[in-house]
């Protein structure tokens, strides 16, 4: 800068608040504006990574980079890294014998992060100078969540409080515009603070002119910004341009439900007719017990061909089977607890402590080490829960279906939908939707703020809050918002483990999305990634699969980014998971797996009396239409309780093993909750969690 200026080749503006300057170099016919990015504060960078043209590595001449760094590193990388340079001070500062091994050790760690990098060191004005000519010529990284989307990087702000109240204004914020044509009619989406309106969009002189006598040009409205002049500094006018109140995006983010269209659409004559046709086509006559209705016939199986070989064993087995159960002895068991309708948990006894653990072991690493035995249950046991003995399991499980096939059963997506549905919004086909809209935007000439120039934004209905956050220090990044991008949907995102992260994570646990420009707090479900119409839910968030994360949030249209991030008790976060958006789609499936699991207590040819799965005669008649398989790839059915305390004859495809296990598969489909906040706290400094490396050493109990 100083070889620069001397020259009279540059001029240099600086900024106090936000600890940067602006560089007008006309030699390199480029106008650059630097800004720090404080290390300690994550949402400061990553806002500042989505906004920039190049980031700007200072390594240090020894490590290069430490723990933190590296982190901050796998941030910027899953959300989207633009274009960036790489830069080293001090290795002439260190001793002789130390340079060698210094530049070996930088060269190691930029080769695993940067293969294709080159280091910049910063020790002379000429080599500063090769850096910035460098920074003039690099090619800009495309980021696809920045697509047909007008930011800006707000250089002043002006808050203006309303009559009403002194905590809700007007707020004016100055910036150039980049990435596309700025319309006043559309909303701005302030990174962390929400969706506002604009009243008007002014055109003020240009503080930063990089060639006062060249006037603003035509400039394709997609184009990135690399060198745009603005309006002539001379010129004392400014331009404003006033929001039209017919063509303004409205704020409305949910539907308000009419608690009278709630009622099930009745079905017209022909399709009445159409199902009385198809059942015609496919009935058959069945003999079934008294009092079973049309449902669990149909999951009767026909067995007319192997009832002589049933016939031989019926009245041995009815005899042996009523002697024993004369004999039982009831064992006791836990009580199931039922926190909530939707999770079902399976209760495990107390074991005793790891020899690591003394009297005064913290609360929060009690709660990890129960998290943890969940998780190694559920991937011993998938989806097993235990039969309550003090409730039927016909009430217990009453909202559970059986299916056929899961892979083939037809399931609804508009049967039994939850109130929150009716808060959404859905389209038709979201893909033809997301078509039309970047059409639309690629034919229209929009009328506005081109890219390049300086403007000033009047926001209306602004919080206090976030003029308060920007006196602080914070960037305050501004995005426009695509058509729709305000309202509310179901949106699934593919997710995979972080390889830094190993803690357990359940589902509906609340964490922290970083999606594309937006962040949010919510309570994701997570399911199976697959091409099939339903989905079976995951109770964790798998380290060894991808999965997919559904949570209510605002549209977005893909492709973007998602981080996932979870906050610790200290106010830390941690990147648990990174993705992509998969689609915005309410009628995905999430079907719930429960395993009910029983123990083959007298085994014949292909029969067996089965025990421990139910209870009572009732609950066996019950899910007597759910077909029934073995962990050793047996299947069959219930053909006929025994006695009163829970007993059944089932029939299989073939002999049973007698460490063979029994099993019987319910679904029930599940809806996330509604958790959505867009108010996410600010993290403190980021430090290494040294838990995560005991967790991965300890063993289940």
């Amino acid at each position: 800068l100083r070889a620069l200026q001397s020259d009279g080749a540059a001029v240099v503006h600086r900024d106090e608040r936000a600890e940067g300057f602006v560089l007008l170099s006309p030699q390199f016919k480029q106008r650059w504006r630097f800004v720090t990015a404080h290390m300690g504060n994550l949402h400061a960078v990553l806002d500042l990574a989505k906004v920039a043209d190049t980031l700007l590595f200072v390594l240090d001449p020894l490590d290069g980079w430490d723990s933190t760094g590296d982190y901050y590193l796998s941030c910027l990388f899953a959300q989207g890294l633009p274009s960036y340079a790489l830069a080293v001070l001090g290795v002439p500062d260190l001793p002789q014998k130390k340079q060698a091994d210094a530049k070996k050790k930088l060269g190691k760690a930029i080769e695993k992060r940067f293969p294709d990098a080159k280091l910049f060191p910063l020790n002379t004005e000429q080599e500063s100078l090769l850096l910035l000519r460098h920074l003039a010529a690099q090619k800009q990284r495309h980021l696809a969540f920045r697509d047909r989307r007008a930011y800006l990087l707000a250089h002043n702000a002006e808050f203006v409080p309303s009559r009403d109240s002194d905590l809700v204004g007007n707020l004016k914020v100055s910036g150039y515009v980049r990435g596309w044509t700025l319309n006043v009619n559309s909303l701005v989406h302030i990174v962390g603070h929400g969706d506002f309106q604009m009243s008007q969009v002014d055109a003020p002189p240009d503080p930063f002119t990089l060639n006062p006598r060249v006037a603003k040009g035509q400039q394709k409205k997609g184009q990135d910004m690399e060198i745009q002049v603005s309006i002539c500094p001379h010129s004392q006018q400014s331009a404003s341009v006033l929001m039209q109140p017919r063509k303004q995006q409205p704020l409305q983010s949910e539907v308000i439900p009419d608690p009278m269209e709630g009622e099930q659409t009745w079905p017209t004559e022909e399709e009445l007719k159409d199902a009385e046709g198809s059942l015609k086509k496919r009935r058959k006559v069945l003999k079934v017990p008294k009092g079973t209705s049309n449902y669990q016939a149909a999951w009767i199986v026909d067995d007319g061909e192997d009832g002589s070989e049933e016939e031989e064993e019926d009245d041995n087995m009815e005899d042996e089977d009523l002697m024993e159960e004369a004999s039982q002895v009831v064992e006791s068991s836990e009580e199931e607890e039922l926190a909530e309708e939707e999770c079902e948990t399976m209760t495990i006894a107390e074991s005793a402590r790891d020899d690591l653990y003394d009297e005064k072991v913290d609360e929060d690493e009690e709660q990890m080490l129960e998290k943890y035995r969940q998780e190694r249950l559920d991937q011993m046991f998938p989806d097993e829960v235990d039969t309550p003995r003090n409730l039927p399991a016909r009430v217990r499980f009453q909202k559970y279906r059986g299916l056929k096939s899961f892979r083939t059963s037809p399931w609804d997506p508009k049967e039994n939908l939850p109130r929150d549905y009716a808060r959404i919004f859905q389209f038709q086909d979201f893909s033809r939707t997301r078509k039309h809209v970047f059409r639309q935007l690629e034919k229209e000439e929009t009328e506005g703020a081109m890219v390049g120039w300086y403007v000033t934004l009047h926001i209306c209905s602004v919080p206090i809050s976030v003029m308060e956050s920007f006196r602080q220090g914070m960037p305050m990044v501004l995005f426009s918002l695509l058509p729709h991008e305000q309202k509310m949907s179901v949106l699934n995102f593919v997710v995979r483990r972080h390889l830094g992260n190993s803690d357990t994570v359940k589902a509906k646990e609340e964490l922290i999305f970083h999606c594309g420009f937006r962040r949010f707090r919510a309570s994701p479900l997570y399911s199976q990634h697959s091409s099939a119409d339903k989905h079976k839910l995951e109770h964790f968030l798998r380290p060894d699969a991808a999965l997919v994360a559904t949570v209510y949030a605002p549209i977005a249209f893909p492709p973007a980014s998602v981080l996932l991030f979870k906050q610790r008790s200290n106010g830390m976060h941690d990147l648990i998971a990174t993705g992509s958006l998969l689609s915005v789609d309410p009628d995905r499936i999430i079907i719930k797996r429960l395993v009910l699991s029983g123990h083959p207590f007298k085994i014949f040819s292909k029969t067996a009396v089965v025990r421990y799965m139910f209870f009572n005669r009732e609950d066996v008649l019950w899910f007597k239409p759910v077909e029934l398989r073995t962990k050793w790839g047996r299947r069959g059915h219930i053909t006929e309780p025994l006695g009163t305390h829970g007993h059944m004859k089932c029939h299989f495809d073939g002999q049973l093993k007698s460490q063979d296990t029994v099993l019987l598969n319910l679904y029930k489909r599940v809806f996330p909750k509604w958790t959505y906040d867009p108010h996410v706290p600010e993290p403190v400094p980021w430090a290494r969690n040294e838990q995560q490396l005991f967790m991965q050493e300890l063993e289940m109990e």
